[in-house]
């Protein structure tokens, strides 16, 4: 086994004073010290270099590679594998290389002021990302612990209560673990205080009257999303997403994604989860990007093109939706790019596109089945069923063995 040759050390408020003697003879050993300018502060006098951390962060990255076989040390705060550097670095460097050494987190830390057991709390980071991945999180009771920047408070406060969660409290914990620790509390619908830029906000939910629910188990309303009629409805939009299972980490492509309702229920539904949506039209892009906002995913990765041409060089995905634009080519191509054992779902509504389905059901097997929803409604003074558009929807498992 390699010997470790980087060292990231986390620390706390009190710098140094609070690490391990292991970690201060590591640090006081060390050839190359990077960190952010209150890192390096904190590290007090060492006789290594100092190196704050450049922009882009990518090249420090680099220069930390260019130095492997160096005494190198990386100064972050807290746990550097929660949201942190640590996590980065272990992207690039193999771990029998690196050796960490945490401090006390500041989720930790902020629990522990709260009363909050840690394990039935919802963690998020909103450094460098959009305050929407909260809603994500927002259900009645919840206890969520944010790691946010100085404005965040003020933008958290407001989405909040448009959201219908005005009346739930709020707790900015500035500093913790060190001599100017403080804590700034208010409701979210009165929330106007200013807070330091290091601190973490502890949100407590309560739902008002208005509060808008959205659980995280496919088949959200189609109330929920913004849309120009072209959308998987509810009822097709939950079956659907059972077909294509989603998982975490897992990559769906949404071919044809209109509003991009199945996308965003995909990455709503499993940690991590990430998607490509595919969508010819300008204005249907327009939509799905204030749908994935609305909804807590941001990060919706949303592609201008229309397939098969616009499947070329995109990361290989676990599951493929084909919603609109369902041709043999389309499939072909996209089949030949899913990942062994991954899912193919397709859906067809006209005569022309069922008879791709079932061309394709017949050469390649398959489940095939035909999904049809009616909705009761007003006839005159008495009730009836309106039956919708029947949908025929095939869908097809690779095999690990597959040879394309």
């Amino acid at each position: 086994m390699t010997a470790p040759w980087l060292t990231v050390i986390g620390l706390g408020e009190d710098g140094v004073d609070g690490v391990s003697a292991v970690a201060r003879r590591l640090l006081a050993d060390a050839e190359i010290v990077y960190g952010g300018r209150r890192h390096l502060d904190l590290a007090g006098s060492v006789s290594a270099e100092k190196r704050p951390w450049p922009s882009p962060l990518a090249a420090g990255l680099d220069e930390i590679e260019a130095s492997r076989g160096r005494r190198v040390v990386v100064l972050a705060t807290g746990d550097p594998m929660w949201f942190g550097i640590g996590a980065t670095l272990a992207r690039r460097i193999p771990a029998d290389q690196m050796r960490v050494l945490p401090a006390p987190s500041a989720f930790q830390l902020a629990a522990a002021r709260m009363g909050w057991p840690l394990a039935e709390v919802e963690t998020v980071t909103l450094h460098g990302r959009p305050a929407e991945r909260l809603k994500l999180a927002l259900v009645p009771g919840a206890r969520i612990l944010a790691l946010t920047v100085a404005d965040s408070p003020r933008t958290v406060a407001a989405m909040l209560t448009d959201a219908g969660y005005g009346d739930s409290p709020l707790v900015a914990l500035e500093h913790l673990g060190g001599p100017s620790e403080r804590r700034v509390e208010g409701l979210a619908r009165d929330w106007d205080f200013d807070v330091a830029p290091l601190h973490t906000l502890a949100i407590e939910c309560v739902a008002g009257s208005d509060a808008l629910l959205l659980p995280r188990v496919p088949g959200l309303p189609d109330e929920a999303f913004r849309h120009d009629g072209k959308m998987t409805k509810r009822e097709v939009r939950a079956l659907t997403l059972a077909r294509l299972m989603p998982l975490p980490d897992a990559l769906l492509w949404d071919i044809g994604a209109g509003c991009g309702s199945v996308a965003i229920e995909w990455m709503r539904a499993a940690p991590r989860a990430h998607a490509i949506a595919i969508e010819p039209r300008a204005d249907r892009r327009a939509i799905m990007a204030e749908n994935a906002l609305a909804l807590g995913v941001p990060d919706l990765d949303i592609r201008d093109g229309t397939a098969p041409d616009a499947l070329e060089d995109l990361r290989a995905p676990d599951a493929i939706f084909i919603g609109g634009g369902l041709s043999k080519a389309v499939f072909e191509a996209s089949f030949a790019a899913l990942k062994p054992g991954g899912r193919l779902v397709a859906n067809a509504v006209t005569l022309e596109s069922e008879a791709i389905l079932l061309a394709l059901h017949a050469s390649h097997g398959g489940d095939l089945v035909r999904l049809a929803v009616s909705r009761a409604s007003a006839v005159g003074s008495l009730t009836g069923w309106r039956p919708a558009m029947p949908v025929t929807q095939w869908s097809l498992v690779k095999s690990r063995g597959y040879d394309s």
